[in-house]
């Protein structure tokens, strides 16, 4: 095994600017931030040229839709960044604060419910770069997910948004179907016939709108758009599932005023070190709620 040469000062210098050291060797990984997972086909090109000029060619892709350029010579970190910087790219993504935002697909996904990628660049702008400066106690991973399937798992992150889709269900067209197609459409079983009559059960439906206009009688037609936040998730050695919060939200801007009174929470009342999840089981989620809202929704 090589011998580094790299100071401990230096290698923490480099880390605060997304340069993660290669084990055994004095090269670095460079974590690309994509925003929202999302890149244009000239910043792919940015990013390929920067990897062959100043590391080893190979890119790895992160579970958080970054980008790790490997192979970089602590030497050459300057260079490689002003290179990305002319692609209007950035490194980062390290350190006790809001981390990159991942995103699914739900832009253009059959089932997204939400403009993912247009939420998670506004996320981005508004809190990873708008908050490069406050440092919390400990790194906040926020995911949004375009719909119920939870492809980019948002439960398991500090803070994730669901998208949704709620169902007007105007009951006076419902004729009792036998075979209701809505039942049959219904992937959790939320929907029912009962005394003749469609009955949808509230707290078992995910709002993944998918029984949205399916009935040929016209009982349910629309879906109002909405997002289900979702606090104190955590990935690793001790996973832990968040939890939702009890509104569902049906302004944009009323979930990112939320996001900040989230983060600004944690700031104040989280330990040096400590998770959200560790934060919310330490002083009770119903009263975290209720704090939460008590300057407002």
């Amino acid at each position: 095994m090589a011998t580094l040469t790299i100071s401990k000062e230096d290698e923490k210098k480099v880390k605060a600017m997304g340069f993660l050291n290669n084990k055994g060797t004095d090269n670095f990984s460079a974590r690309v931030i994509t925003e929202n997972g999302l890149i244009t086909a000239e910043q792919a090109k940015c990013i390929i040229a920067a990897a062959e000029k100043y590391g080893n060619g190979k890119l790895a892709l992160t579970t958080r839709l970054t980008i790790e350029c490997q192979g970089i010579p602590f030497e050459k970190i300057d260079d490689f960044r002003n290179h990305l910087g002319r692609g209007g790219l950035e490194t980062g993504g390290t350190g006790a604060r809001v981390r990159p935002i991942l995103s699914c697909k739900g832009t253009t996904c059959q089932y997204g419910l939400i403009d993912t990628f247009a939420l998670a660049k506004e996320i981005h702008d508004r809190f990873y770069t708008g908050f490069r400066e406050l440092t919390l106690p400990h790194k906040f991973k926020i995911a949004v997910g375009g719909c119920p399937n939870n492809c980019v798992k948002p439960d398991l992150n500090d803070l994730g948004i669901i998208g949704q889709r709620i169902p007007v269900f105007n009951q006076e067209s419902c004729r009792g179907c036998k075979n209701c197609a809505v039942v049959e459409a219904c992937p959790v079983d939320a929907a029912e016939i009962k005394n003749d009559q469609l009955k949808i059960n509230e707290k078992a439906c995910l709002n993944c709108g998918l029984c949205i206009g399916k009935c040929a009688f016209d009982a349910i037609t629309a879906g109002i758009k909405g997002y289900k936040i979702v606090i104190g998730g955590r990935w690793g050695k001790q996973g832990k599932q968040g939890k939702a919060l009890k509104q569902i939200y049906v302004n944009k801007e009323e979930v990112l005023n939320h996001i900040e009174k989230i983060i600004y929470f944690y700031k104040e009342y989280g330990l040096p070190g400590e998770r959200f999840a560790t934060t919310i089981d330490r002083l009770g989620f119903e009263t975290i709620e209720l704090m939460l809202n008590s300057n407002g929704s």
